[in-house]
């Protein structure tokens, strides 16, 4: 089982809009997926509510807690809030294996990514360089100024940028059925689906590599 959490000190991101298409991405392959809100909002929890009982299933979770998880479960996908507390920040950061931070290309967007990032390093939540971390830069609108300027400022961090995608209507068509583009008509999603294969291939070498450190830990010691 693989944690991922996307979290944003700042709203307005797209935070939802990965966490939902994550775990509809990992639902239409038939892993067994549930998908926590821990926003106020409950944004995420809403784009289940719109989602046909016949599609592959998603488990809505709305709290964390230190419970076991159903057997056979392989992704836990995290909405965080927007503005969150230091101690709760904290001991998600504890708990997850992989974070996911998106950005929108825009000069406050891009100024807040930048302090929130280096604070999260300078308060020695997370270390310079933590395999854990990915970047993604989220609607782009192809050939503007503002967006070469935030693709210049991501790849100028020690952070991987795991997925660059575009501003596109889909994602909102998608949202109001309770799916994801990944269970959207491929012809009409073409260019979405290509730019979320790098991304989608990163999470499940991080998952294959958890794997194989949990296993380390659960083998026997020699004597």
């Amino acid at each position: 089982m693989v944690t991922v959490l996307v979290l944003n000190n700042k709203g307005g991101c797209g935070k939802t809009t990965i966490a939902t298409n994550l775990a509809s991405c990992f639902a239409s392959k038939g892993r067994q997926t549930i998908l926590f809100d821990l926003d106020r909002q409950r944004s995420s929890v809403h784009w289940l509510d719109q989602r046909a009982e016949w599609r592959n299933k998603i488990t809505a979770e709305s709290a964390w807690s230190q419970r076991r998880f159903p057997p056979g479960t392989e992704w836990v996908i995290m909405d965080a809030p927007a503005q969150i507390q230091d101690i709760e920040l904290q001991g998600l950061l504890n708990r997850v294996d992989i974070m996911l931070i998106p950005v929108l290309p825009s000069p406050i967007d891009i100024r807040a990514a930048a302090d929130f990032i280096g604070q999260l390093i300078l308060d020695g939540k997370i270390q310079h360089r933590d395999s854990r971390m990915g970047i993604i830069a989220n609607r782009l609108r192809e050939r503007t100024h503002v967006s070469q300027k935030l693709l210049k400022f991501l790849n100028s961090l020690s952070i991987p940028m795991v997925a660059q995608l575009r501003d596109t209507q889909n994602y909102l068509h998608a949202a109001e059925r309770g799916i994801g583009i990944f269970e959207m008509e491929p012809a009409l999603v073409k260019q979405d689906l290509a730019q979320w294969q790098g991304l989608v291939r990163w999470l499940e070498r991080r998952q294959q590599t958890e794997a194989t450190r949990q296993s380390i830990q659960q083998s026997p010691i020699p004597v």
